[in-house]
């Protein structure tokens, strides 16, 4: 009787005939190690400290790379919401650009180009592009209420310019990639499967961990700035009062109001230490005097 060939798989034990495993193939294990040695010295030596939190972070684009990106992330903006832009005159304009400064000089980032927009929208939302440009739509602005839940908003917005968290998210994506390739070679997972687990595991509590983030340092720059911070959980407060449905904080890119301001209640101490320490009789007699002139002021 003759034997007919037997199809071997690629990567088959020629004498047990069963597949040899990647992580137990000589080859790739020298290869694999020399990618993870190479790899894990690149990251190393890009760790940087993040300014007031001191979290140590990866970051891997420069700041003219981050610059020669935004500007083509404001074309896009002006393009979509160009029309709806408020004139650089308008009272809410001045009212964002004023509470801003005060923000800006108390984070010592004087020396940016800031751009301050206001979109006539009822999307309840602001967001800053690396540069100091600055974007808040005026559906918000009954939720900030006041100077205080304003500087709570902006406050948050330029401590993402503070940190660096764009930059900081293109490089965190990268090294995100890089583990979802690895993870393909080793378990081969679907491209579906994979995704989800990159999302789910990685980008989205990184997501969340930059927007708690920018809330500490908000926090603290609008208290050396002299707005009061306990009006940050007010601001809050508000903000949960107009969410409607069920919310799964894992499936968002940005925390739950309610643990918002539970955060913002532990880093209170701290902010109230910060704005006793600040001469804020005198800058809030002169903020007085500006509200009293009868300038925008929800």
């Amino acid at each position: 009787m003759v034997q007919r060939p037997q199809y071997k798989r690629f990567g088959q034990n020629p004498n047990t005939g069963q597949g040899v495993s990647f992580i137990h193939n000589r080859r790739y294990q020298i290869v694999g190690g020399a990618i993870t040695l190479i790899a894990g010295g690149y990251y190393v030596t890009h760790l940087e400290t993040v300014p007031v939190t001191g979290r140590r972070r990866f970051i891997d684009v420069s700041p003219k790379q981050e610059e020669m990106m935004a500007k083509e992330a404001y074309k896009q903006v002006m393009r979509q919401f160009g029309n709806n832009m408020l004139p650089p005159n308008h009272p809410y304009v001045h009212y964002v650009k004023r509470v801003a400064s005060r923000i800006i000089k108390a984070a010592g980032m004087e020396n940016l180009e800031w751009e301050f927009h206001v979109i006539d929208s009822d999307e309840k939302n602001a967001f800053v592009l690396p540069g100091g440009k600055v974007f808040v739509f005026t559906g918000i602005l009954p939720i900030a209420k006041n100077e205080d839940g304003l500087a709570t908003v902006l406050g948050h917005e330029i401590a993402h310019q503070l940190a660096r968290h764009s930059a900081e998210k293109l490089s965190f994506t990268k090294v995100a990639l890089f583990i979802g390739v690895i993870v393909s070679l080793i378990f081969d997972p679907s491209w579906t499967m994979q995704r989800v687990m990159m999302d789910l595991g990685m980008m989205l509590p990184f997501s969340r961990k930059c927007e708690s983030e920018a809330d500490q340092i908000g926090l603290l720059l609008i208290a050396q700035a002299c707005f009061d911070p306990r009006e940050s959980v007010n601001m809050w407060a508000r903000m949960a009062s107009t969410e409607r449905g069920l919310s799964l904080a894992f499936l968002n890119t940005h925390p739950a109001s309610k643990d918002r301001i539970r955060k913002l209640e532990q880093w209170m101490p701290e902010a109230l230490e910060t704005f006793n320490k600040s001469d804020c009789r005198t800058t809030n007699a002169w903020a007085d005097k500006f509200n009293k002139s009868g300038l925008a002021y929800w």
